[in-house]
């Protein structure tokens, strides 16, 4: 089969620059990052060479899961600012010639929104069938039971008892996160009106949809099998991840989509089948569902589905298994591919994937710039990505672990074990390899003083600074040829540059003659345009490895392109070291 020939287009090629707004920059003073702080460094982006930013959600919400409950999608969350400065944000990003895209989460609402406070209002209430409600169950006693064991991804039974209308309501996250319903059509014209076609009016160019596979749901809502027979509720992803309904929701979805030139990224947990995965992107039958989603399988290594900290043990092959997996996709149908380590829900990928020591760090975030920029697909950053921020150290207190599924875990296990210290510092230590925590400490600008530029010095974040602030740091780097930031600034440009091999061409993994996989180093070739070829090779071990050009990859007229390593032996790699080669006619 020949390779798919993409259409070229501006969000395959663009960088996509991802904003924590809570923890990227502070401008009032008040601990939390804001729209104002955003547009203040706007220019720091485009200087790096990003072409589209993501703004993660900064509307109307008490803040339960971090502005992931939306309690107003056409309001704007006070502290961040205001629905004005929403308005200027998305001027100033194009007055730069990037593009905007936003936060789409709409499987569920806020339990403070307005829509929600009607459907509890009563059973009889117009909206009741806007969310998901069911009676109680009763055992053989006449005990009072969920109507299912489906347990959501915090830690918690997916259903809640609402006391004045005497039935449970669905959340697959916290329980002031209910789930809107689907199946309701008026529901979803409200959803495409209030949170789509009020922001695409205003200008945005797209959007990144949160749990976008998760609106239908399996009818009946069966309970789900045990998982784990010391508990009373189990995961359920494999009911309410990718329904029977989802294609045609998504489609209707893009009928509101089609006047704009829109970019969509869906985040599909739970979605390892390649088949089902190629149902949400690829052209069916005249446009992909979806521009690009996100595959997990790379990120979510270490984890058990559903369970985030029930850890696994994964390998360097696992990794780059999984790394690879899906780029062979891009090149075999008419799909396109999401490249990304990092993102507000995941650890930091030089702690998880490479070594965050003193000695290595570096080396190991500029490894990361050298894989991904040469990776096809559409390259994702992540704020603080760029300059080698590492995970929080092991000894973080617990009280600074703020983010909802890991303060729900920490409770869990106190009430589980009875605070038991052994049972407590296994849980820390998983929180230090898998939190989501890691990834929403607030950007680190500056060494100074203990905020590190994030807000003023007289201000208490609104969770911790690290103190990695005082060695990586942004105004350390700029300037600094040696650095991680002028290092990803520098393969963003050939990426740019190369376009056609790096971000249109066909990946070629190859087996490494080495007899322990997991210390062979990942290596790519790729073909592009008019004979256009390169070579990607990464060790991604803190050992040396001996490695000899690969025999079934000619060497003519290729040169050393880029290298983590001032001067790198031509038939060994040291640690974490990375090298990438091109042949261009």
């Amino acid at each position: 089969m020949a390779p798919f020939q993409h259409e070229h287009n501006w969000w395959k090629e663009g960088v996509v620059y991802q904003i924590y707004p809570k923890s990227f920059k502070d401008s009032n003073g008040d601990g939390v990052g804001d729209i104002p702080g955003i547009i203040s460094k706007l220019d720091y982006l485009k200087d790096l060479g990003i072409d589209i930013v993501w703004v993660s959600p900064h509307y109307k919400s008490p803040m339960i899961d971090n502005g992931y409950d939306i309690s107003d999608y056409e309001a704007i969350y006070e502290p961040f600012g205001t629905l004005a400065d929403a308005e200027a944000l998305i001027k100033a990003v194009h007055d730069r010639g990037m593009r905007l895209i936003f936060d789409l989460v709409i499987n569920h609402t806020s339990s403070e929104h307005a829509w929600f406070k009607e459907s509890r209002s009563s059973k009889t209430n117009p909206k009741r069938d806007w969310y998901i409600w069911r009676p109680a169950r009763y055992d053989s006693k006449g005990k009072r039971c969920r109507p299912n064991n489906w347990r959501s991804n915090f830690s918690e039974s997916a259903w809640t008892w609402d006391e004045q209308t005497q039935e449970y309501y669905l959340h697959l996250y916290a329980s002031e996160q209910p789930d809107l319903n689907w199946e309701n059509p008026e529901t979803r014209r409200a959803i495409y009106a209030s949170a789509m076609k009020f922001w695409l009016d205003k200008g945005i160019d797209g959007f990144r949809i949160d749990t976008v596979n998760m609106y239908s749901k399996t009818p009946g809502l069966p309970d789900a099998p045990i998982m784990y027979p010391d508990h009373e509720i189990q995961p359920a992803f494999m009911y309410y991840a990718n329904g029977p309904r989802m294609h045609e929701f998504l489609d209707e979805m893009n009928d509101v989509f089609e006047p704009y030139d829109t970019f969509t990224v869906g985040e599909t947990p739970y979605t390892p089948d390649e088949g089902t995965v190629l149902g949400y992107i690829v052209p069916s039958p005249k446009r992909p569902r979806l521009s690009v989603v996100f595959n997990f399988n790379v990120v979510d290594l270490g984890q058990t589905p559903g369970n985030r900290f029930d850890e696994r043990a994964f390998t360097k092959a696992h990794f780059k298994r999984e790394l690879l997996r899906w780029h062979r996709v891009t090149q075999d149908t008419g799909a396109w591919n999401a490249v990304f380590l990092e993102n507000h829900d995941q650890p930091r990928s030089v702690s998880k994937f490479a070594s965050d020591a003193p000695e290595y760090r570096d080396l190991s975030a500029k490894m990361f710039a050298i894989v991904l920029a040469t990776l096809s697909g559409t390259l994702f950053v992540y704020q603080g990505q760029e300059i080698g921020m590492i995970n929080a150290p092991k000894d973080w207190a617990r009280e600074n672990y703020k983010c909802i599924k890991s303060v729900n875990h920490l409770a869990e296990i106190v009430a589980r074990t009875n605070d038991d210290p052994a049972e407590m510092e296994k849980a820390l230590g998983s929180l230090h390899r898998q939190a989501r925590d890691h990834g929403r400490v607030p950007m680190q600008w500056t060494s100074d003083g203990k905020n590190g530029g994030f807000c003023d010095e007289g201000a208490e974040p609104w969770i911790p600074m690290l103190e990695s602030h005082r060695d990586i740091n942004v105004a350390g780097q700029v300037g600094r040829q040696d650095s991680v930031l002028e290092f990803w600034r520098r393969m963003l440009l050939l990426r740019k540059q190369f376009k056609d091999v790096f971000v249109y061409g066909c990946v070629q993994g190859f087996d490494s003659p080495f007899e322990d996989e997991a210390k062979a180093p990942l290596q790519f070739v790729k073909h592009g345009k008019n004979g256009m070829c390169s070579l990607t090779v990464a060790n991604l071990t803190d050992t040396p490895v001996d490695w000899q050009w690969p025999g079934w990859v000619k060497d003519d007229g290729m040169v050393l392109l880029a290298g983590n390593y001032e001067k790198g032996l031509a038939k060994q790699l040291q640690p974490f070291e990375a090298r990438v080669y091109v042949r261009a006619n």
